[in-house]
């Protein structure tokens, strides 16, 4: 399964996980051809125009690509909406629609407070939840992109809403942020599927700490859109006084990413970096996107082995030879042996015979198959075995001793059984239940276990 692992040690914005793409080997064209479709004035070259790798870490080892977006571009792209949507939207103050500010990464630090550097005044034009689905849906990009497109500036409305404890409709996104968004939104939603993985797989966010101004006032970090937006998800801050996580990072997540756990085992193919727009001391302010297939864990201090699996289709064999085929397979050194029903050709009831073995007993256990029931053909091949430690212990009952098999993984006792010959000699010397002596064997063990 080809998977991609989300690193964000350094907390997740728009920008930052844009620019992971770009590293990771998605193509600009592919962005420039999807800002395009979205019809909405904007160019390319006022996004990812001046994107480069910029070195985020004061040692210089980790360059990153960083979508830089020029404050004058800002001012373009609101004169260019307002004059856009002047006779299509009529703002009236007496329906006070909601406000959201998503600038990304923009802020002005000041002691252990931000502020969002420009932010537009409270009664800006403003695009409605339901101007920007629109947009997206007449968009000339896959159902896919536009699916999840969809979903992250909903979780956005919704948690604006809720919040503000407002009607979801009335939520408006300040002009110039909102095209910041959409083109970070949608490229990121466009981009996670040209990564042709079967799932993203997310770390523990860093979210940062410390304060920020916007349009509401002073917040706390993680602002609470952010918050909302991440329930369910692990976070942690490592004490960084900066808003590392941003709502549309926080969105983003919450809609692509299908769970979290710490790095996979995989093997590695690719891997990007996006870049934040602050360098901080010691610490490389990137986000990381590492691409690869997963690989399966393997459970510690199990054996693995190969085994020769034996298979043979019965069709007109008594069943009272069947039982004693099975006998004379494991006194040979069967590792073990069942049968399950078959339908066969001309609607023939039958069973299918399977003998796993060691290789090196393979050929006798094949020649018993020949020789004891009335198949005409064995069919053998290799596989992989993955066995728990296992080990015997003895107990004591009223009635005798009784071996009981302990299986383990990593030092953990996860089963055990007792001997079915042990006990079932038990019970026919003492005459008394088999399943009574089982019982008392089992019970045995799990007090010895307790003392």
């Amino acid at each position: 399964m080809r998977i991609a692992y989300l690193d964000c040690f350094s907390g997740m914005s728009g920008d930052m996980f844009l620019g992971a793409l770009i590293d990771a080997g998605v193509p600009a064209k592919l962005f420039e051809d999807t800002v395009a479709a979205l019809n909405i004035g904007a160019r390319l070259g006022d996004f990812t125009g001046e994107s480069q790798r910029h070195r985020r870490d004061q040692g210089g080892c980790i360059c990153a690509w960083e979508k830089e977006l020029p404050r004058e571009v800002f001012a373009e792209q609101q004169s260019r909406a307002h004059k856009h949507e002047h006779h299509s939207h009529e703002h009236s103050h007496k329906h006070s629609p909601e406000h959201v500010d998503l600038r990304e990464h923009n802020y002005v630090q000041s002691g252990h407070e931000g502020t969002r550097a420009g932010a537009p005044a409270p009664h800006e034009h403003g695009r409605g939840l339901r101007q920007i689905l629109e947009i997206i849906r007449k968009a000339d990009i896959s159902d896919v992109a536009k699916r999840n497109a969809i979903a992250i500036f909903e979780a956005l409305g919704a948690t604006e809403a809720k919040i503000h404890n407002d009607d979801i409709e009335k939520v408006h996104f300040h002009e110039v942020g909102a095209v910041d968004a959409m083109v970070d939104i949608i490229c990121s939603a466009v981009g996670a599927e040209a990564l042709g993985v079967d799932e993203i797989v997310c770390s523990p966010l860093n979210v940062g700490g410390g304060t920020v101004k916007c349009a509401h006032g002073v917040l706390p970090v993680p602002v609470p859109a952010t918050v909302e937006l991440l329930q369910g998800a692990p976070v942690y801050s490592s004490g960084i006084q900066v808003e590392l996580v941003t709502p549309t990072g926080a969105a983003i997540v919450k809609t692509l990413v299908k769970r979290f756990a710490p790095f996979p085992a995989m093997t590695i193919e690719k891997s990007g970096y996006g870049a934040g727009s602050r360098d901080f001391a010691g610490h490389a302010n990137v986000v990381r996107l590492t691409i690869g297939e997963w690989q399966a864990t393997i459970a510690q201090n199990t054996s693995q082995e190969t085994i020769s699996v034996l298979e043979a289709n019965l069709d007109d064999l008594n069943p009272q030879v069947f039982g004693y085929v099975v006998e004379r397979l494991l006194e040979a050194g069967a590792l073990d042996t069942f049968a399950v029903p078959v339908q066969m050709k001309k609607n023939r009831p039958g069973m299918l015979l399977t003998v796993l073995s060691k290789p090196e007993d393979a050929p006798k256990l094949s020649q018993i198959i020949f020789t004891e029931t009335s198949t005409l053909g064995v069919r053998r091949r290799e596989e992989q075995r993955q066995t728990l430690a296992r080990k015997w212990v003895n107990v004591v009952t009223r009635w005798g001793d009784v071996r009981l098999k302990i299986a383990s993984m990593n030092g953990t006792i996860t089963n055990y059984a007792p001997e079915y010959e042990d006990c079932k000699k038990i019970a026919a010397a003492n005459r008394v239940p088999l399943k009574s002596v089982m019982n008392e064997a089992m019970e045995a063990y799990s007090k010895a276990l307790k003392s």
